[in-house]
């Protein structure tokens, strides 16, 4: 089954061309079947890039997903134009009343800031709170999934003193998890923060870690009394998302005179004038994939039950 998207949405041309599924409004509304309804609560600035991302993944499953794309009510995008958001976004304060099976929750370029200080953190907090009535399984992702754990338990964010930049291994610590069926021993993910959550502290909190580097910390955290799970580095990016990164820190780099890290083991012998190559690909559909699963296998069919009751077809 494919992924339901709007046919003028970028993504849907960009997918279309990949061989993902995708399907319009019109042909999706022929199918005797109820879709999962899959949020993108979208923080990051290069709107299009985030949606075409996570659009790849969760439209990779065999299940039929209407995908909703939500901002914060009141902030305003400045490098995506006004005109996409009107068409394609919904305010949260529109969809508040709504279930969703799924809700992702990205990460957002304001790392540096104590996590009050954020001029919508309000509206995200009740955005928290929310979930735990209308969506049956939240995916908060990088600064969103440190945000809601931060939020939810207390857990503390560190600012680093160096970018956390490049291609990390990273150690499965739960290969029983039905959110890492498929999964290697160890495996390679894309890391790009300024920030990181520690390990002592997480455990403390009573949360599993089911992802963790020994360079960069815990990556995979699930909350299984709040129905989340926390992802702090980037599956999703593209093979080229880090080197945009790095060409961008490089041009800030003429007008600021900082020292500009190359992403780690990420160009093929550290040279940048080479192409790398994406070595986390499969892992991210994993990834996706299972949580979409999950979701199949434990959302209520009658959408109202959402946030009150779970229905397991396993049993």
């Amino acid at each position: 089954m494919p992924i339901k998207l709007p046919r003028s949405l970028p993504a849907f041309d960009v997918l279309s061309t990949e061989g993902v599924m995708v399907m319009g409004e019109g042909a999706a509304s022929q199918q005797d079947i109820r879709p999962l309804r899959i949020g993108l609560l979208n923080l990051m600035p290069k709107k299009i890039q985030t949606e075409i991302q996570f659009s790849r993944l969760i439209g990779a499953t065999p299940l039929q997903i209407e995908f909703t794309l939500i901002r914060m009510s009141e902030h305003e995008a400045r490098n995506t134009a006004a005109v996409h958001m009107d068409e394609f976004y919904r305010p949260f304060r529109e969809v508040r009343d709504e279930k969703f099976d799924g809700l992702i929750i990205t990460g957002a370029p304001i790392e540096h800031l104590p996590f009050e200080e954020v001029t919508y953190w309000d509206e995200l907090c009740e955005v928290f709170d929310w979930t735990q009535t209308h969506v049956h399984s939240t995916f908060g992702v990088c600064w969103g999934g440190m945000a809601m754990i931060h939020y939810l338990h207390g857990v503390r964010k560190y600012l680093l003193d160096q970018k956390l930049f490049g291609c990390y291994r990273h150690m499965n610590f739960a290969p029983e998890s039905p959110y890492l069926r498929g999964f290697s021993d160890d495996f390679v993910m894309p890391v790009s923060r300024w920030t990181e959550m520690r390990r002592p502290e997480i455990e403390a909190a009573g949360l599993p870690i089911l992802l963790h580097s020994d360079e960069v910390g815990p990556a995979l955290v699930q909350d299984p009394a709040h129905r989340a799970l926390y992802v702090f580095n980037h599956l999703e990016y593209d093979s080229g998302t880090l080197n945009e990164e790095y060409q961008r820190d490089l041009a800030a780099n003429q007008v600021e005179g900082s020292t500009i890290q190359v992403p780690v083991n990420y160009f093929p012998d550290d040279d940048p004038a080479r192409t790398p190559q994406n070595r986390w690909r499969s892992h991210a559909h994993l990834l996706y994939g299972n949580w979409i699963s999950e979701i199949y296998l434990t959302t209520p069919y009658d959408m109202g039950k959402i946030g009150r009751e779970s229905t397991d077809l396993r049993r």
